[in-house]
């Protein structure tokens, strides 16, 4: 008898019954907005924690308004648990996000409540996507979350409808995450030139890295500057 044998014959020993084993199932995959994305990555995970991780200007809040617009326009109420004050809903709005189908919570500057507030909105139910922004938390503030709370959150959101996203400058869930996907920037275009006497940002290309699960999947995606 193998590990596996001996631990579940101890665990019927103490429940005093036969044990079975259930596999769980696939998780429903939604799409994130970004073509490239979904056909590189399958989509976001439901009823799962996703780390979204990148420095700033890596396209990580871009990926993350296009997973809110793409859930809202499709009826859904969104959550956006927002630590450091970022967000700016007139370009979010731009970018296609329904606002009258988001709820901003914001936390001023306390990544701690920002973790008490999204655990909250996933066990009152009823959201499609709840989002916690850390990507201007700096990491110290950001790591000072446990491991422990982290694995609760995890919990909250299984069998649930609800897809869980955070975005940090890195991963901080760890092994609690399901997907982790890490932005980067990789080019800058410009528009005008010298003769023109200036020149305007007009877009950036981002790479999405997948990091977890372990097969390594890439995406490069061109992202307008509004």
């Amino acid at each position: 008898m193998g590990a596996a044998g001996i631990l579940k014959k101890q665990f019927e020993e103490v429940l005093g019954g036969p044990l079975e084993w259930q596999d769980r199932h696939a998780p429903e995959l939604v799409r994130s907005g970004l073509p490239e994305v979904d056909a590189a990555m399958g989509g976001i995970p439901r009823g799962c924690l996703t780390e979204i991780t990148g420095p700033a200007s890596s396209g990580r809040t871009s990926l993350l308004v296009s997973i809110l617009a793409t859930a809202s326009a499709g009826g859904e109420a969104c959550a956006l648990v927002d630590a450091e004050d970022a967000f700016d809903p007139l370009s979010a709005a731009a970018s296609g996000v329904h606002l009258d189908k988001l709820l901003w919570v914001r936390c001023g500057h306390h990544a701690e409540h920002a973790l008490k507030a999204a655990d909250l909105l996933i066990q009152g139910g009823g959201f499609g996507v709840v989002a916690m922004d850390l990507g201007d938390t700096p990491p110290a503030n950001a790591r000072r979350i446990s491991l422990t709370s982290w694995f609760r959150l995890r919990r909250a959101v299984e069998h649930t409808p609800t897809v869980l996203l955070t975005v940090a400058r890195e991963s901080n869930a760890k092994t609690c995450a399901s997907l982790i996907l890490e932005c980067a920037r990789r080019e800058v275009s410009w528009r005008g030139g010298p003769l023109a006497g200036a020149r305007l940002l007009e877009a950036i290309r981002v790479e999405v890295a997948r990091r977890k699960p372990a097969r390594e999947v890439r995406a490069h995606v061109r992202l307008p500057v509004r």
